[in-house]
């Protein structure tokens, strides 16, 4: 099993400055882009202070975290890991002008947890055309995975499959009948509708209801009272954040309980859970991590990860906080798999050869040479008097 942890230790902090030359690979006696015999440079793109800079900026610290542990434990090797962090700001402009920086001057071994969508899709080919694999992205769409990428690797739910194992869940353990869908009019709200429609149509039935808007909407009444009227008894939602709390509030406001509204990592959140209308009651999630309290019960090696993370950054930490630390662990365990004479293509074979990991927080992830999804399961979240509460552990896809 992998996923084991280096005593947390502090006192080698990541390194910011740019540059480094490369070593050679001993095996080839080319040189190793973002490895010299000191360190290796790891780069991210991410969303520190734009719309979804919360978890951004969380994801990026669980990652630090983590390289800071094996730094202080010696580094890979003997090499110190150099995390360089670049602000796009969830901009594609500015995605692809940090990738071209990481790439083209700060010459990074490897891209992790990549922050959007329509950034990845962006910058895939920059990286791939470079030599540079682009590990843990932040995006559930469908594009993270298909086509097959050889450098390629996801470790996150994909929305699509969460949502048709979501629809199959409530009609086959719940009863549902009546399924329905809310969600925004863009490609991400999208594949949301299309899975729904692609997994009720598998199982001899249909979408009874749906209802689109824009982003940027903030009125729900007619979208509610259609669906309401049309009998939904479970409701997808194809949402992220505001848009979801402002749905919930018009159904509590109409007095519309008597349905259940699904949604995943898109739209899973303590702030939702937290609301203070306390609408989100009820609210359901299938989430490919689910969110901790400082009060729950743990295992000592989550406990002193939760206290590592408090205390080093002053604030408790969320799911992005165990997505960052788990996919940086996950790439630590490979680099030093990969052994001394590390090259992509080692870091790579590292990686499809991770048949059975499991993180300390208990998830698995299963990996191959022609599987670089990594996650194929999900939990059943709903929320409980404010917080997430976990009800079903590994819903597979």
């Amino acid at each position: 099993m992998y996923g084991k942890l280096a005593p947390v230790l502090f006192s080698l902090p990541l390194m910011a400055a740019c540059g480094g030359g490369d070593s050679a690979d001993s095996d080839a006696g080319a040189p190793v882009r973002g490895v010299t015999d000191t360190e290796i440079v790891i780069g991210t793109q991410n969303d520190l202070s734009g719309p979804a800079g919360l978890l951004g900026a969380e994801a990026v610290n669980g990652a630090r975290l983590r390289f800071e542990e094996a730094n202080a434990a010696g580094g890979i090797h003997g090499r110190q890991i150099r995390f360089i962090v670049e602000d796009a700001q969830y901009q594609i402009p500015r995605a692809i002008q940090a990738t071209n920086k990481l790439v083209n001057r700060d010459n990074i071994f490897a891209m992790l947890l990549s922050m959007g969508t329509p950034m990845n899709n962006a910058v895939m080919e920059t990286l791939f055309e470079a030599g540079v694999p682009n590990l843990f992205p932040i995006s559930g769409a469908r594009q993270m995975v298909q086509p097959f990428r050889p450098m390629m690797f996801t470790a996150r739910g994909i929305y699509y499959d969460e949502v048709r194992a979501g629809v199959r869940y409530f009609v086959e353990e719940r009863g549902a009948q009546s399924i329905c869908v809310m969600y925004q009019d863009t490609d991400y709200g999208q594949e949301i509708l299309e899975a729904a429609q692609d997994q009720t149509e598998a199982m001899g039935m249909a979408v009874t209801e749906v209802s689109a808007h824009r982003p940027t909407d903030t009125e729900f009444t007619a979208a509610v009272l259609r669906l309401r009227n049309a009998g939904c008894d479970t409701v997808m939602m194809g949402t992220i954040n505001r848009d979801t709390i402002l749905i919930f509030e018009t159904a509590r406001k109409m007095g519309w309980t008597d349905v259940s509204f699904v949604g995943q990592n898109a739209s899973y959140n303590k702030a939702i859970a937290a609301t203070e209308s306390g609408a989100s009651e009820g609210y359901y999630a299938f989430v490919h991590i689910a969110a901790i309290y400082g009060d729950d019960d743990m295992s000592p090696e989550v406990a002193r990860w939760y206290r590592s993370f408090t205390e080093r950054f002053g604030s408790e930490p969320g799911y992005p906080a165990i997505e960052g630390y788990r996919n940086a662990g996950i790439l630590v365990d490979a680099m030093e798999m990969a052994g001394r004479d590390l090259s992509a293509d080692g870091l790579m074979a590292a990686l499809e050869s991770m048949t059975g990991y499991e993180d300390i927080f208990g998830y698995r992830l299963t990996f191959g040479p022609d599987d670089h999804k990594g996650v194929d399961e999900s939990v059943l979240t709903t929320v409980v008097d404010g917080r997430w509460v976990t009800l079903e552990e590994s819903v597979r896809y």
